[in-house]
């Protein structure tokens, strides 16, 4: 099937009792390829860790929005000592913004944001973006570094895809799509190029209907494609197709 499943977290405790399992039973399930993203330094260990055990898995390295406030001075060299260790580490990721919470530091948030967004840079790497209840600073900053890479989880508003296009990023979408309340996300798919769209699942969160609820993993992208190939007027696997080609190429994986 080629799925390249470009957003998981098989890092997650979600995982801890049956990850080798599921990891080793996702390629028989259409799962070409797996990146996984970092929420923070020890995620990051282990999805290098997890990209040397797997051909088909690849990693970034990153430091969330949730995750400053326990990240010790020097991070980023760490992270370079990472990069330089395993060339299957192709992104800094997940890196951005998140107002969710009240209690949040922001100014801390966009310090991070933007070290991170410099530090991609100084590397010649595509950023993983997370954004939630922050579209007005994160739109504002990636006008003024302008990276590579992707805005992922994508549910805000079609006007703000545009605003992101126009930078040249790739924006992607999860099992979200296949909600009943997902109107402002299918919007906003209606609106991406084909050249520009990528699939994930943001594993193990953002399950698909039928599975909304439960675990996700990378095989149940099969079903958020259905959904969006419905939007975009395509078979299903012409978009698979297409959202795999993308994410080697945002990635720069070569096979």
């Amino acid at each position: 099937m080629n799925i390249f499943d470009t957003h998981s977290h098989y890092a997650d405790a979600a995982f801890d009792a049956d990850r080798e399992r599921v990891l080793s039973e996702l390629p028989n399930k259409g799962v070409k390829l797996v990146m996984l993203a970092a929420s923070g330094m020890d995620d990051s260990t282990a999805n290098s860790q997890l990209s040397k055990q797997y051909d088909y898995v690849y990693s970034a390295v990153g430091i969330h929005p949730e995750s400053v406030d326990e990240t010790p001075a020097g991070y980023r060299d760490k992270l370079r000592r990472l990069i330089s260790s395993n060339p299957k580490i192709k992104a800094v990721g997940e890196i951005g913004l998140d107002y969710h919470y009240e209690n949040y530091d922001r100014e801390k948030q966009i310090r991070f944001f933007r070290e991170q967004l410099e530090f991609a840079a100084e590397l010649d790497m595509p950023v993983i973006v997370h954004s939630r209840n922050a579209t007005e600073d994160t739109v504002e900053i990636l006008k003024e570094y302008r990276p590579r890479g992707v805005v992922h989880c994508f549910s805000g508003s079609a006007e703000t895809a545009k605003e992101i296009l126009k930078l040249g990023m790739y924006i992607g979408f999860t099992g979200v799509l296949t909600f009943n309340n997902a109107k402002k996300a299918l919007k906003a798919l209606a609106e991406v190029p084909m050249d520009r769209l990528l699939l994930e699942t943001d594993c193990p969160y953002m399950a698909p209907v039928p599975f909304r609820g439960k675990r996700c993993d990378s095989s149940m992208i099969a079903y958020t494609a259905e959904k969006a190939a419905e939007i975009k007027g395509l078979p299903v696997q012409e978009l698979i197709d297409m959202t795999c080609r993308n994410g080697m190429a945002m990635y720069g994986i070569t096979e």
